[in-house]
């Protein structure tokens, strides 16, 4: 019908400046491949830029906004309509659980954070300051020191997932924004602060860094393995 389904790779962002990369400046050149010349393509619901996976598209106007609305109202009645997969650094304590915290942003020094506040006040909730988020999360397997996870949030919050998983002190492999916060002391982890623990590339041991066939020096390349992977739809 009027649905069509890709997979996106990580790095590429959905709107992005006139002369960019972008899945929307892409969209034209598809529409003419698959013979859609009358038909406009819109997105209906698309990983962030650092993700990677399922992106819905959609011919048809009216549907593309029946199935928006679907999304926002699947979140407000408590469903999970977006499954999500990430593999770990660090496997969590628990085989499934949830991860409840709020989450506001905050600038330290020249930039600007997305930073856990673990018991906001109603007033900065009120005043949107703080936004409660919520993500449910099951380990599918593990191995090496590392973990496959699915993970079901019920919120949207920029960098919820890799906030979320820091938290569990099991940060997503190629998170180079927030893994710092995971400090070990006789390899046992602990959370930093962000003032504590300054932004760098993802720090990986020899072991798993072979595996990879990776070099210390490669490492900032590597991706955010986080993976939008399956939408439920009406």
């Amino acid at each position: 019908g009027a649905l069509l389904a890709l997979s996106k790779p990580p790095g590429l962002p959905i709107l992005g400046r006139p002369g960019d990369l972008s899945l929307d400046a892409l969209l034209p050149a598809l529409r003419r491949r698959l013979g859609l010349a009358a038909a406009e393509l819109h997105v209906v619901k698309a990983p962030a830029r650092e993700y990677s996976g399922l992106v819905l598209l959609s011919s048809c106007y009216h549907t593309t906004k029946k199935l928006q609305q679907f999304f926002t109202n699947a979140r407000l009645r408590g469903q999970y309509p977006a499954t999500y997969r990430a593999v770990t650094v660090g496997v969590p304590a628990e085989v499934e659980g949830e991860v409840r915290v709020g989450l506001s942003w905050q600038q330290h020094g020249d930039r600007a954070m997305v930073v856990p506040v673990p018991a906001p006040g109603r007033h900065s909730l009120a005043r949107k300051d703080v936004k409660s988020t919520l993500t449910r999360y099951r380990v599918l397997g593990a191995v090496g020191g590392c973990a496959l996870l699915q993970l079901q949030p019920r919120t949207a919050f920029p960098e919820q997932l890799q906030v979320h998983l820091t938290l569990l002190l099991c940060p997503a492999l190629g998170n180079h924004e927030h893994s710092s916060r995971v400090g070990r002391v006789l390899g046992v982890p602990f959370f930093l602060t962000p003032e504590t623990a300054p932004t760098r590339a993802q720090v990986l041991d020899e072991e798993l860094l072979s595996r990879l066939g990776l070099s210390p020096r490669q490492l900032h390349h590597l991706p955010l393995h986080i993976h939008l992977q399956e939408l439920v739809l009406p």
